[in-house]
């Protein structure tokens, strides 16, 4: 579909030679078009590459500084954003929401924690008020409209992936406590750290941002909710309300790369998400370890109607599985986002990894960074 003479360029020491080969192998074998990866082990950048375009025609190289909508890669940067509110002593795991958000301590949301909304336990994966691409542009709107919302369960009983919510949710709870939207204190660790990632992408940023390859291009009319009930609604509203809250027909607009949305829009480079993990990692972390360890290993483990399969959540990390791994090492944690993007770090060798793409393709585990991170762990 698209030309296999993919430009590559950047950095890789000999030692992980294997994973350019990988990487190039993604292009000519696997029907990558833009793509970049970058590694770091035990602080030190081992590889940094990147390949292909930036967009469908195939005209534009993508370079180091491209940034891309990297999906829900973004939701762990997001609750990193609340985490570091808990290190500092201003929240607790189980503060109840409803103590600093008192419009959520409603509907049978009362004893929701910040533990449940950040391991996907808070009950509101869906917005039950229908609600305009053009609501989606207003925090407050979709803010108010998922405090309006009725718990879809009893809280303590189940959890669901919070597609797209998540980030409201997650983002309001920094709003609530610091009076600063998610995107502005996200901005000083972007700069304290230079962290090349984005929640809402200014306009003179926006001129560096990839265009996103994905088939559905239209909205869905509400009348897609006629007849549903149960988890097929929750499903249903939880991806296609707004029409665009999953990107679908928006994902390469001005308005949706601005939005700053922590669940799903956020930007960034392969860079910047493989500096973020190892951020983590380093002598100067951005979470205490105890907390880390807390937040990388699971909350809540069971059957996920959003996602169909057996999960473990963390709190906002996704702890490998091995139906769900991201590297051998056990204690190894990240968060996957739509079509493959990734961000990873395993403690146990150092290892922070970052893959961003522009091809969406409907698997988190995608053969793209599969291949890339299963051969890294062969040249360790």
């Amino acid at each position: 579909m698209w030309s296999v003479d993919a430009p590559i360029s950047g950095y890789c020491e000999p030692r992980f030679a294997a994973v350019r080969d990988a990487f190039v192998a993604n292009f000519a074998e696997r029907g990558e078009v833009g793509a970049a990866v970058s590694i770091i082990v035990a602080g030190e950048v081992v590889v940094d590459l990147v390949g292909g375009w930036q967009d469908e025609a195939c005209t534009i190289p993508w370079q180091a500084d491209t940034l891309v909508n990297f999906y829900s890669v973004g939701k762990a940067l997001g609750a990193t954003l609340v985490l570091q509110l808990v290190d500092e002593g201003v929240l607790s795991l189980d503060t109840r929401v409803g103590e600093f958000w008192p419009e959520f301590a409603e509907g049978g949301k009362e004893a929701v924690t910040v533990r449940h909304a950040l391991s996907h336990q808070a009950a509101v994966p869906a917005i039950r008020t229908l609600l305009t691409d053009d609501d989606l542009w207003q925090w407050e709107t979709m803010t108010a409209a998922l405090a309006a919302t009725p718990a879809w369960w009893p809280i303590g009983t189940r959890h669901a992936y919070h597609t797209n919510s998540y980030g409201h949710l997650v983002g309001e709870i920094v709003r609530r406590v610091t009076g600063e939207m998610p995107g502005a204190r996200f901005a000083r660790l972007r700069a304290e750290r230079g962290l090349d990632v984005w929640f809402g992408v200014p306009h003179e940023e926006q001129l560096r941002c990839a265009e996103v390859i994905w088939a559905p291009r239209g909205a869905l009319a509400p009348s897609v909710f006629d007849g549903l009930e149960g988890d097929l609604l929750m499903s249903a509203l939880a991806h296609f309300n707004p029409p665009g809250y999953s990107s679908i027909g928006l994902v390469n607009t001005p308005e949706w790369r601005a939005s700053g949305i922590p669940s799903t829009s956020g930007h960034g480079t392969a860079r910047g998400v493989a500096a973020f993990y190892a951020a983590l990692l380093g002598d100067d972390p951005l979470l205490s370890p105890a907390l880390l360890h807390e937040a990388s290993h699971p909350q809540s483990i069971g059957y996920c109607p959003m996602l169909n399969d057996e999960m473990s959540f963390g709190l906002g990390f996704q702890p490998t599985t091995a139906r769900r791994p991201f590297s051998p090492g056990p204690n190894s944690f990240g968060h996957f986002g739509t079509g493959g993007a990734v961000g990873l770090a395993d403690p146990d060798t150092g290892v922070a990894l970052g893959y961003v793409m522009n091809h969406v393709i409907p698997r988190w585990q995608s053969s793209r960074n599969r291949a890339l991170i299963d051969t890294l762990y062969t040249c360790l």
